[in-house]
């Protein structure tokens, strides 16, 4: 009897799991199709060129932030600041005749971080300057991230 109950219960506890995970599986499977569901209405944001840009100068206006403050060489002026210019906005109405002028502050002060290094620091801050000016009346919102570039 005990050989016989020592054979059954194991075979019993085997088939009482494969129970649980088909009904689990289901479960799984009809949340799946759910979330899936869900997914399909849900919609990815895609950067605008001028969004990407923007973005880029950050990075490398960060980077020419650390190599001003360490007294590293400055280098060359990226040529794809130049983008500024044609650029696709997300509302192209926005490139009006202040965001022209803007962006040619912009571009000036940061040619002149590469023409003159020794005012490398005062140059920068104009660009900033001139990033902050634009985003107080087109975007505010990546003006707290932009504050940050300033060297102090």
């Amino acid at each position: 009897m005990k050989t016989v109950f020592s054979l059954l219960f194991p075979i019993f506890l085997l088939l009482s799991c494969n129970k649980k995970n088909e009904t689990i599986s289901n479960d799984t499977i009809t949340s799946e199709k759910k979330s899936t569901a869900k997914e399909e209405a849900f919609e990815m944001y895609e950067m605008s060129e001028m969004a990407a840009l923007m973005e880029q100068m950050y990075v490398d206006n960060k980077r020419l932030k650390e190599r001003i403050l360490k007294g590293d060489t400055i280098g060359k002026f990226p040529q794809h600041f130049m983008k500024i210019h044609e650029a696709v906005m997300t509302d192209e109405s926005d490139k009006d005749l202040f965001f022209k002028e803007q962006a040619a502050k912009f571009i000036k002060a940061q040619e002149l971080i590469y023409e003159d290094p020794k005012n490398a620091k005062a140059h920068f801050n104009n660009g900033i300057n001139a990033c902050i000016s634009c985003h107080e009346v087109k975007c505010g919102g990546p003006i707290p991230k932009i504050k940050k570039l300033y060297i102090k």
